[in-house]
């Protein structure tokens, strides 16, 4: 008897603990919401469309005091009781909150850009992406698009205080963005691209309607995206560029280094890595896909020396499609040739497809070679594999296979469909994302597609090389440029020494690296961990070991940090042990 009121205690503690947790992550999801109507759209939460973020400095202090008492009540909790979901909810909650505190208080929102993503940006492609069903959704369109001026402004108040703080962008990554933003300024609606992408009206709409919300968007578009887009240019080219610096590495700002510290841990989600630590093991890793280069190298029959086979890469007209329409079509081919081996390494694949995209010809010269867009929760389409067109030549067919890998199957639109999907948690885990993680899963994949069989010969196995080695070479020059002085150029010339990749990547490459702190870590160092997780498993199940009820484990949970992920890994090996004894 005593066991069962034992037993009953402990079963009501529990429920009023993850009841309280509960409340909590309500709570915070609330708060994100109407911190960021954007993030709500996506979401599939259309109460906020005709909303952007309130970016003034006061907006985020009071948000980091909302954040201070929110993760107090999160760390008052007994989270020791807590277990199974619960407990992984509370453990990336207090991650979640403590994330947005740490990213304030380096002094990020000073630094809203770089040459990848920016709050400039992000409104666009938001729009672009906002499915418009009824008249309603287009009214709320309208008003967002005229309230990007305050917003950008905001932003620009942000950045003026940055200046006087001593934490500006380096000079070199200024004038390419502000080319970005000049490009932006369209002379008139009809020739921003946002003009077509939305005015797709449903057929229900009667002539009369259509021209009423022509006439609104025109105006939208006239005095709310061309105004903040020409503001915002003059304010670059007028205050900011003369203010930037010429240094280039994070140490040279004002705590800098303390900034750089942080960046680590948001985008690696560990603190037991220093940046010598991490340049330490990006020398290893360059040293030892070096020397399976040359072994490539061999198999290629390639007379000469790496450097001269790097140079033939990057030269030979073979190499590279024609047209932006054979470059896609080589891209969708190698996707589902991927796509068709998928259940041979995964038991639980998503419901939701993917599907080829050009990134769009207005970001696509400062534009990375191809990336990942999610599919937008209660949109109109699946997620996007979007492939950049822009200069040909600089876009090598040999690396397709490894790109697709990477940025649609098995990489990140298997792992973001998947954890879209999740059933049984709260919302904020379907959309939670780990750079380490992410990014990390997303590099383990093209090495998995050499067991996949995915690779054809010897110079795309050379590519999946490349990619891997830019990744190593990653952590060298991140480090080099941001704790130990290097020089922007020694940057270009590492990279371009160790892969094939074009001198138009390298140079956009070095450049993100630049202006994006810490971020490219994320790549090798979240790899190696699910590399070194994968070799436990193995060791530990023997003749048991299951590669798809491995990747499953993985990905079961969605985005995990390091740490918790190492965790889960360890809770499925113990229980396929419980099982199969």
């Amino acid at each position: 008897m005593r066991s069962v009121l034992v037993w009953l205690l402990s079963f009501f503690c529990s429920a009023a603990l993850a009841a309280d947790l509960n409340t909590l992550i309500e709570r915070d999801w609330q708060l994100l919401m109407t911190r960021d109507p954007m993030f709500a759209t996506s979401s599939g939460i259309r109460d906020y469309d005709h909303l952007l973020p309130n970016a003034s400095f006061e907006a985020l202090q009071r948000q980091r005091a909302e954040d201070a008492v929110l993760l107090q009540e999160i760390e008052t909790l007994d989270h020791q009781a807590l277990t199974g979901q619960a407990a992984i909810n509370h453990a990336l909650l207090r991650w979640r909150v403590a994330g947005r505190i740490a990213a304030f208080d380096s002094g990020e929102f000073a630094l809203p850009f770089n040459t990848f993503s920016s709050f400039f940006n992000d409104p666009v492609m938001s729009m672009a992406d906002t499915t418009l069903r009824s008249e309603a959704d287009y009214r709320a369109l309208q008003q967002r698009l005229m309230a990007m001026p305050g917003y950008f402004a905001q932003h620009a108040d942000n950045m003026r205080r940055g200046i006087k703080e001593g934490r500006v962008m380096p000079r070199v990554v200024v004038a390419k963005v502000l080319q970005t933003i000049e490009a932006q300024v369209y002379a008139t609606p009809q020739s921003n691209p946002l003009w077509q992408r939305v005015r797709n009206y449903p057929e229900s709409f009667s002539n009369s309607l259509q021209a009423t919300l022509d006439e609104g968007l025109s105006a939208a578009l006239d005095q709310g995206f061309k105004r903040a887009f020409s503001e915002l240019a003059d304010f670059m080219r007028d205050e900011y560029l003369p203010a930037s610096r010429d240094s280039v590495g994070a140490s040279a700002m004002t705590n800098g280094n303390a900034y750089y510290r942080a960046q680590i841990l948001q985008y690696v989600t560990s603190d037991k890595y220093s940046a010598d630590d991490i340049h330490a093991i990006g020398l290893r890793e360059v040293a030892r896909i070096r020397a399976d280069m040359e072994e490539i190298k061999q198999q290629a029959g390639f007379d000469g020396d790496l450097d001269e086979f790097i140079a033939f890469l990057r030269s030979d007209p073979q190499f590279y499609a024609t047209s932006a329409r054979g470059l896609l079509q080589e891209a969708a081919f190698v996707a589902k040739r991927i796509d068709y081996v998928l259940p041979k390494y995964f038991g639980t694949l998503p419901r939701t497809p993917y599907g080829v995209e050009p990134v769009p010809d207005e970001i696509a010269p400062a534009y990375s070679t191809a990336a990942y867009w999610p599919a937008p929760l209660g949109g109109d389409r699946g997620g996007a594999y979007m492939v950049n067109t822009y200069r040909l030549d600089q876009r090598p067919l040999y690396e397709l296979p490894a790109l697709t890998l990477h940025e649609a199957v098995p990489g990140h639109h298997l792992q973001g469909a998947l954890a879209q999907e999740l059933e049984g948690v709260p919302e904020f885990r379907r959309q939670l994302y780990f750079s380490a993680f992410g990014e990390g899963w997303a590099l383990y994949t093209e090495k998995l597609g050499v067991e996949m069989g995915i690779y054809q010969n010897a110079y795309e196995h050379f590519g999946r090389l490349s990619y891997e080695m830019w990744r190593a070479a990653r952590l060298v020059i991140d480090t080099g440029i941001h704790t130990q002085g290097w020089r922007r150029q020694q940057g270009i010339d590492y990279l371009a020494k160790n892969t094939s990749l074009s001198m138009e990547n390298v140079v956009s490459e070095v450049d993100r690296y630049i202006s994006w702190p810490g971020q490219a870590l994320s790549y090798k160092l979240g790899e190696l961990l699910i590399w070194e997780l994968r070799r436990e498993a193995e060791a530990a199940l023997g003749e048991r070991f299951d590669l798809r009820e491995f990747h499953d484990a993985v990905l079961r949970n969605g985005a995990l940090p390091m740490a918790l992920l190492t965790e889960q890994v360890r809770v499925y090996i113990a229980q396929v042990k419980d099982e199969r004894t």
